[in-house]
This record gives structure tokens, C-alpha cells and sequence, in this order.
């Protein structure tokens, strides 16, 4: 390489150095640049043979790419070498630079161990300088490191063979292997990192195509689904408020969508139903309620929220799905009123009688419920000071006692029930309670003897329709069965109930008309009053029994007329 010549070779080098470069930086794939940095040893820099070395991810070395022997390639590409046995290889022999060269006087320790090689024939050296088959060159190649600081990641190892000029390189050849193995690891990176990018690029488009597949299936199922959808926000000023909505819930609720999303859940609900509708919101769920259509009448609905939230910035929005239940609701309520209601007058019967009764009455007697200010100067007179009973007296502001609050036990099972009393005596003494009117029709049996029951039918039915339109809203009036009703009203005194009974007996008594005949019935009532510490089945007796001395009082002849 000291000959006169050296100016040419070199210069016809780094021209072909040029156009190998040139080649690696523009090759399309990571195959490619690796076949054309083993190309560009043979082509660029004067070697026979030149195998590229690519380092795993797993830490071993796979022969990635060969050139200049179609054998050999064929022998040893795709073989593997461990990362312990290049290790080895790259700290023996001699260091030149960032090459490591191996003479054959240390090779053949390394005959035995894994690395993928091959064997090339010829005659040994004749001079000092001359390359023997069996010396072999490394160039590592390192990722770029820090300026000034030391090589970065080993990324692969370019193996060499066989110069064409037959001799050890010399300085110049040196480096410009070790000078082609940094670019060849530039090339190499850039190449994995495009490689890295493209598969990043088809899968983001990929997944890309999923979401907008996916979102297109949400929107074709949100759109054309057979029942109501809505998408409200959650959270913040405008939690609640419907974003989106479909046709068919535009179409349960009478308003277009434009409209809708001027609304949130809680303008629509029912007054009765909010509560529900908040808790179900707040929590995700199922409920039942009634929303609000534009003609202002209600429809009940199954409405069950699912909470659509993100990973990272918590819940987003309300997904809501509507069902139309009104026909199911109807029949529900059709089938409550029936086990409630006597199917011929529609009035109460007989249960649902006993259960408005039984929810006014406490099992306590109402003599027997202290109050809170009894049980306190009980105390006080037995033990002259609160404190012995444990009531903790309670301070102001400023330090100073003002009361004392009684623990809870202080005052045992006493709570805030209202007791129903009932006036004492025979006279009114202004006491207001719950009168209970038990009322008989006088004359019916023979109104179903002579004109069978169907007739018997209508008086029942106009006699509950009277009875209906002598009390107050509020009051009650049921059948028991037969020809027996009951009434009840509270908040009378004892001169009002009689007045009562009264107005209702003249009502009944009028003459009522059945299939162009007039018939008339008349009616015994007795009042009894229910209080605290009763049953429902000893209120009712006791106005039976009543009943039953009004109706014996008066002479048989004029029981149905009155």
C-alpha cells in the first residue's frame, strides 16, 4: 500500500466507498441495507468474502447477510452464534482501532466454539505481511455513542476474508473498514428504526380501521336500534344533558333530536321520579320511571345507564338505553287494582280495607306514651339533677349551659307516630278521630230473589257510586262483600260522623232504576272509632256491632224505606 500507485488506489477507494455509502442510505428495507453492506466490503473495499453478523433481541449474533461466495452463503446464513462466544472473539488477538484482528497462530482455539465461519483453501504466507485462510477481521459495529465519549450498543459484527491483494491491510485499509462499519451501523439503525416506524404506521392504520369500524357498528346499532338511546354528559355544570339521541326515543317521547338536546334526564322525569332517576345516574344501573312527552303526558320506561369512562381521565358520559314499558306497567297496574279492589264496584275490598286501616294504628294504647317533658321532670323529681339520669347538657358559644339533651335511651322506644285517638262518651266533646261507617243495605236479598242477581249487580254498583260521591277526598270507601260497605273518615267528631251516616243513608235510600223498573234499598249504619292499641278486625267489630243495634232499633217495615 506504500507504492507510488497509493494516490490512485486511494482515491479510486473513496470513490467506490462513495457509491457504497451512497447505496446502504437508500436501501428500502432492513434486508436490503444489510445485503448491501456486505456487498459494499466486496465491491467497496477490496475484500473476496464478507458476512454481516446482526445482533438479536435476544443478545446472539445471526449471520443476517453474505457476499462473494454463493457456497459459503449457502452454508451459513440464518446460523447462529452466541453472544459469549463473540464476546470472546472480539477481546483476543490484536486491536486495531476498533477492529480486532485474530492471526492464525490464536484461531485455531476458536475451531470448536458455535460462531458460524467458513474455510478457505490456499498456500501459506510467503512473506511477513501476507494473509494466511485462516486469519480472520472483525469490525464491530456500534450504535453512534455520546461525542467525544465512548461507542454506543453493539448492533452487529462485519466478518471479513480474504484481501484481494493477498496482504494485511495497511493503515489506509484499516480505516476505512473501521471508518465503513461506523456508516454500516448508521445505515443498519435508520434502516430498523424505518423498519420499526413502517409496522408502527400498519398497525396504528389497522387499529384505525378497527375503531372506525367499530365506531360505525356502535353508530349503525345506536341509530337503528328498536328501543331509545342516549348519550348524556357525566360530570361538571352540564352533567346530565343529552348530547345524542336516536329515532326511536325522538319518536317514545314525541320531540326531535334538536330539541332533545336541550334537555337533560331530570327536565323530562316525572316529579315523583327523580330521585330514582339521580341515584341510577350517579351509580350506572337499572330503573324504573316515567318520562315526560310533548303532548305533557308520561311514559314509563325501563332506563338502564352504563358509565362509559377512559383510562386516564376518569368517567366521561352517560350511555342510556330506554325501553318503552307502558303496556307492561298497565297490566301490572290492572293487576295490583284487581288484588286490591272489588271487581264488581271497583272500590276497595276487604284487604286493602284492613291495610289503610292497620296503617293508621300503632300496637300502643295512646294512655301509656309518655312524652319527652313528662320523662325529664320524672327524672328530676326522682334525682334533683339530669346529670344522675346521664343527659349531657348541652353549651352555647360562650361556655354557658342553656339545656340539656337527653341520650336516646332516656325516653325508650317513644317516636313521632300520631296516634289516632277517639272521642269519649256518647256526647261530642270536641275530640276529632278516625270514625269507621259500617253500613248494611237494607232490603237486598229480596231485590235478588225477585229480579235475579244481575239486577242485584246494578244496585250494588250504584250504591258504591253514591257512596263514592258523599265523602271527601281523601276518605275511603270499601266493599266487604255482599251488601256490606264501610267508610272511613278521619278528622271527624262525634256529631259529624252521625251527620255523616245521615247524608249517606238519604242518598242510598232514593230510587234507583234497573232496567226500567225503580227499586229502592235501604241502609243501617253503625260508627265505631278506631284509636291506638286496636286491631283493623276490632275496629271493623266494633262497628258491626253498632251497626246491628241501629239496624234492630228500627221496625222492620221501615228498614228500606228509611
Amino acid at each position: 500500500m506504500e507504492t507510488e500507485s497509493e494516490p490512485y488506489v486511494r482515491l479510486a477507494t473513496l470513490r467506490q466507498l462513495h457509491q457504497v455509502m451512497a447505496d446502504m442510505n437508500t436501501a428500502r428495507s432492513l434486508a436490503d441495507t444489510l445485503q448491501t453492506v456486505a456487498d459494499g466490503v466486496v465491491t467497496g473495499l477490496g475484500y473476496e468474502i464478507a458476512a454481516v453478523n446482526l445482533v438479536r433481541p435476544d443478545g446472539d449474533l445471526v449471520v443476517a447477510a453474505f457476499s462473494g461466495n454463493s457456497a459459503a452463503e449457502a452454508l451459513i446464513t440464518g446460523r447462529v452464534g452466541s453472544r459469549a462466544s463473540w464476546d470472546r472473539r472480539l477481546s483476543m488477538g490484536e486491536a486495531w482501532g476498533d477492529l480486532r484482528f485474530i492471526p492464525h497462530t490464536e484461531g485455531w482455539v476458536l475451531d470448536d466454539d458455535d460462531v458460524p465461519q467458513w474455510y478457505t483453501d490456499g498456500p501459506a504466507p510467503r512473506f511477513e505481511d501476507e494473509w494466511h485462510p485462516s486469519d480472520r477481521l472483525f469490525a464491530p459495529m456500534y450504535t453512534p455513542g455520546v461525542p467525544g465519549g465512548a461507542c454506543g450498543e453493539l448492533i452487529g459484527v462485519l466478518s471479513v476474508d480474504r484481501p484481494r491483494n493477498g496482504r494485511l491491510p495497511g493503515a489506509w485499509g484499516r480505516e476505512a473498514l473501521q471508518m465503513y462499519a461506523f456508516q454500516a451501523a448508521i445505515a443498519i439503525s435508520n434502516a430498523r428504526l424505518r423498519a420499526n416506524m413502517q409496522r408502527a404506521l400498519v398497525r396504528l392504520e389497522r387499529e384505525q380501521q378497527a375503531l372506525r369500524a367499530s365506531e360505525e357498528s356502535f353508530r349503525q346499532a345506536f341509530e337503528y336500534a328498536p328501543s331509545g338511546m342516549a348519550i348524556a354528559e357525566m360530570g361538571g355544570d352540564q352533567h346530565g344533558r343529552i348530547l345524542r339521541t336516536n329515532d326511536a326515543l325522538c319518536r317514545l317521547l314525541g320531540r326531535p333530536a334538536s330539541a332533545m338536546r336541550r334537555y337533560s334526564f331530570s327536565d323530562l322525569v316525572h316529579p315523583e321520579d327523580i330521585g330514582t332517576l339521580l341515584r341510577t345516574s350517579a351509580e350506572g344501573g337499572r330503573a324504573e320511571l316515567r318520562l315526560g312527552r310533548r303532548d305533557g303526558t308520561y311514559v314509563w320506561v325501563s332506563l338502564r345507564n352504563s358509565v362509559v369512562a377512559d383510562a386516564t381521565d376518569g368517567p366521561r358520559f352517560l350511555l342510556t338505553h330506554v325501553e318503552d314499558i307502558e303496556e307492561r306497567k298497565r297490566r301490572e297496574l290492572q293487576l295490583a287494582h284487581r288484588a286490591s279492589h272489588d271487581s264488581l264496584t271497583g272500590l276497595p275490598n276487604s284487604a286493602e280495607l284492613r291495610s289503610r286501616l292497620s296503617a293508621r294504628l300503632c300496637s300502643r294504647p295512646t294512655s301509656v306514651a309518655p312524652s319527652p317533658v313528662d320523662t325529664l321532670d320524672a327524672a328530676f323529681a326522682q334525682h334533683g339533677e339530669y346529670g344522675e339520669q346521664g343527659l349531657a347538657p348541652v353549651y352555647d358559644s360562650d361556655g354557658h349551659g342553656f339545656d340539656f339533651r337527653p341520650p336516646p335511651e332516656a325516653f325508650g322506644a317513644y317516636d313521632h307516630h300520631v296516634h289516632t285517638i277517639a272521642p269519649q262518651g256518647e256526647t261530642d266533646d270536641g275530640t276529632k278521630g278516625l270514625a269507621v261507617l259500617f253500613c248494611d243495605l237494607d232490603g237486598f236479598k229480596s231485590i235478588n230473589d225477585r229480579f235475579g242477581h244481575n239486577a242485584g249487580d246494578a244496585v250494588l254498583i250504584e250504591v258504591a257510586r253514591r257512596l263514592s260521591g258523599g265523602v271527601r277526598d281523601g276518605d275511603t270507601v270499601a266493599r266487604l262483600g255482599g251488601d256490606e260497605f264501610v267508610v272511613l273518615a278521619d278528622g271527624l267528631g262525634r256529631a259529624d260522623a252521625q251527620d255523616l251516616a245521615v247524608r249517606l243513608r238519604n242518598e242510598i235510600i232514593q230510587p234507583i232504576r234497573v232496567d226500567g223498573r225503580a227499586m229502592r234499598v235501604g241502609a243501617s249504619f253503625g260508627i265505631g272509632w278506631a284509636h291506638c292499641g286496636m286491631t283493623a278486625d276490632e275496629v271493623l267489630k266494633s262497628a258491626d256491632e253498632r251497626m246491628y243495634i241501629e239496624k234492630r232499633s228500627r221496625p222492620k217495615a221501615h228498614r228500606r224505606a228509611g
